[in-house]
């Protein structure tokens, strides 16, 4: 079954389904992220990171980004 199929049948048996504790596990299945405290403070402890690493020039161009971008998957395309 390709991906429209896949989406059209979730989306009928999430439309069928009156269980909130089956809804709110497809929920947190689908959103995790949503109010975790763990990774809210992923995210601030990461963008601290960030701009720690923005002040000391740990930085790339956006060419420099793209050829990493560019190496990483050839890389990939190497183990297939």
């Amino acid at each position: 079954m390709d991906s429209l199929g896949i989406k059209e049948e979730l989306k009928q048996r999430i439309d069928s389904e009156d269980n909130p504790i089956v809804l709110n596990a497809i929920k947190e299945l689908l959103f995790p992220e949503e109010n975790d405290p763990i990774y809210i403070e992923k995210l601030i402890s990461r963008t601290r990171e960030a701009e720690k690493d923005i002040e000391a020039g740990r930085v790339y161009t956006s060419e420099e980004f793209k050829s990493k971008l560019d190496e990483l998957f050839a890389k990939l395309a190497k183990r297939k």
